[in-house]
């Protein structure tokens, strides 16, 4: 059994990536390859994953997109508050967290950017359902701060608008990016496609949960927060056609991970074949998952301690992992959303 403990390392807070590189795909990649064991380590760059992947590959890519969910604003009291939207719920509500020196009673007018105003609703814990005077999306947009990550401690600019969106970036609804993703630019997209790499979208709007810590020693005490994904049928069929062909699925993303396997697990649970869905997901994947669909992964290198690290070991191996995150800080690899990424394979145990 497994603790929180098993999944912490010491990571030099320079290594943590604080602004993205010029050039999407300049970024390292390294190539964890568990064949054997122990795993090989193969220190590669972004750019020449197409030669890491074979033709008749399959490549899943998350296309959600961010919005511009963080705001400061103030109640009538003129007590400031921070808000930062979770998710869209219709086209004049959402769900967001509200920090404030006291919790907003329903029926509080909060003004936001000095804009606008909203109206706090019934409480869906741990958020609270906002009312705005027009439409959601136009006035995130217009009004709205990029919400950048924790560990990113400069104020978004005209520059992260642009880099902490993936070139394929369709539809708006996440918090955070697929990080993943943001490595790819036209050009590697355009390689893989002329090596005969197939590739496919899904949605799955990423939450402020996914920077949720774990607090419990146990882990499987640790409550997974939820998101809503969407597979459709194109990708549906498009797996079909990979195993047909005895491809492999290739996840981009943690976030592609965690709805694809939601997907065939429920299905396997309802004793059904994979099909196109569109539902609320808080799986939790931990060593000891059996993997349904994924064969490898493009993920960025994850925070000591959090559900993505057990994650990423349940998939390669816990001591294959081990072994990657030791040899990537040794060799001063750029950590979490702005950094390098790594290509794992399965492990087959």
């Amino acid at each position: 059994m497994f603790t929180l403990s098993d999944f912490d390392f010491n990571l030099p807070p320079e290594l943590i990536a604080q602004t993205a590189l010029p050039e999407r795909s300049a970024s390292r990649l390294l190539e964890v390859d568990t064949s054997a064991a122990p795993a090989r380590l193969v220190d590669r760059r972004f750019a020449e994953l197409p030669e890491c992947l074979a033709p008749g590959d399959l490549l899943v890519f998350n296309d959600t997109k961010v919005l511009k969910a963080r705001f400061f604003g103030q109640k009538a009291s003129g007590g400031k508050i921070e808000v930062l939207i979770e998710r869209l719920t219709g086209a004049r509500t959402a769900l967001a967290q509200i920090r404030a020196s006291k919790s907003p009673a329903p029926g509080t007018v909060l003004t936001l950017a000095d804009a606008f105003d909203v109206t706090v609703g019934e409480r869906v814990e741990p958020f609270y359902t906002l009312h705005f005077p027009d439409e959601c999306l136009t006035l995130i947009e217009r009004y709205g701060r990029l919400p950048l990550p924790p560990y990113i401690e400069h104020d978004p600019d005209a520059a992260d608008e642009t880099r902490y969106q993936t070139v394929f970036a369709r539809n708006p609804g996440a918090v955070a990016a697929p990080t993943a993703g943001l490595h790819f630019d036209e050009a590697v997209l355009a390689r893989l496609e002329a090596r005969g790499i197939e590739s496919a979208t899904l949605t799955l709007h990423v939450g402020a949960g996914t920077f949720q810590p774990v607090r419990v020693e146990n882990i499987a005490e640790h409550k997974m927060h939820s998101e809503w994904y969407q597979l459709p049928q194109t990708l549906v069929d498009k797996i079909a056609a990979t195993r047909a062909r005895a491809g492999r699925v290739v996840a981009v993303g943690t976030t592609s991970m965690r709805a694809l396997e939601a997907a065939a697990r429920d299905a396997a649970a309802a004793g059904r074949p994979l099909a196109a869905t569109s539902a609320e997901t808080d799986i939790f994947i931990t060593p000891g998952y059996r993997f349904r669909i994924v064969d490898r992964l493009v993920t960025n290198f994850h925070l000591p301690k959090s559900t993505l690290l057990m994650l990423v070991s349940a998939f390669a191996g816990v001591d294959a992992i081990r072994d990657a995150y030791r040899h990537a800080i040794e060799e001063r690899y750029r950590f979490f959303s702005y950094g390098d990424a790594m290509l794992l394979t399965r492990a087959e145990s």
